[in-house]
């Protein structure tokens, strides 16, 4: 079996456009993202699933730079790209993370990952509901039922977020790991916005420099030693 971490990534964002190919430490978040992704226990191989067409070619190109397999598919219809992806490596399980999400927890994903199979859940998570920081979100499910949910999901929003199908649909076996909550459920370390940047860019010079990959606890501790750090964001934390 053929478990692949798919992860989409384009240039075009509304409110911070080009995002995931501002640097952080020295390097991309993009590369941040991969690099994590890497390192997922029970991934055989990590994919950039980006649009097609020239304005995408900066975000394939660092891919490739990165060390992962690039594929290329429709801008809009994300959940068609994530099929061509598991097609093209042949994958019979699929984690899906954005590209957004540059501490991304590999060991958190990993037991997503662990959670699904022909045997087990179709449909593993780790945010129904929400209980970890924002920006640690992962989901896995099988090729099986990423078949068919690409067949019979129809409204854009179902093609364009992957999930909400498989989410919603009844007769699926699903699973979530649920988080501590609480103060880890107030942070906000995705980037969509600019004073998201803004937070990554200051917290961090504060972990460990790459190819480094500080554990979602030791993000926890250096944010507690740094208050004034982790309410850079803090308005944005309710988007």
């Amino acid at each position: 079996m053929t478990a692949a971490c798919i992860v989409q990534a384009r240039m075009g964002s509304t409110r911070l456009p080009g995002k995931v190919l501002e640097r952080l430490a020295g390097e991309t978040v993009l590369a941040h993202v991969l690099r994590r992704c890497r390192a997922i226990p029970g991934i055989d191989c990590v994919v950039c699933a980006t649009a097609e067409g020239p304005q995408d070619d900066p975000v394939a190109d660092e891919a490739l730079g990165a060390g992962a397999i690039v594929f290329r598919g429709s801008e809009r219809d994300v959940l068609g790209r994530y099929l061509g992806a598991a097609r093209a490596v042949e994958a019979d399980r699929v984690l899906r993370v954005t590209s957004d999400c540059p501490l991304i927890d590999p060991a958190l994903c990993g037991e997503v990952l662990a959670l699904c199979g022909p045997r087990a859940a179709e449909f593993a998570s780790n945010n129904r509901p929400p209980s970890w920081p924002h920006g640690l979100d992962c989901e896995a499910f099988t090729r099986d039922l990423l078949e068919r949910a690409a067949a019979a999901a129809s409204f854009p929003y179902e093609r364009e977020h992957v999930t909400p199908w498989m989410r919603v649909t009844p007769g699926i076996r699903r699973a979530d790991i649920a988080g501590p909550g609480g103060v880890a459920l107030e942070q906000r370390w995705t980037l969509d916005y600019p004073e998201d940047l803004a937070f990554l860019e200051a917290l961090f010079p504060l972990l460990p420099p790459p190819p480094a990959i500080a554990s979602t606890a030791q993000v926890m501790a250096v944010l507690a030693a740094n208050p004034a750090v982790a309410r850079i964001n803090e308005q944005r934390r309710a988007a």
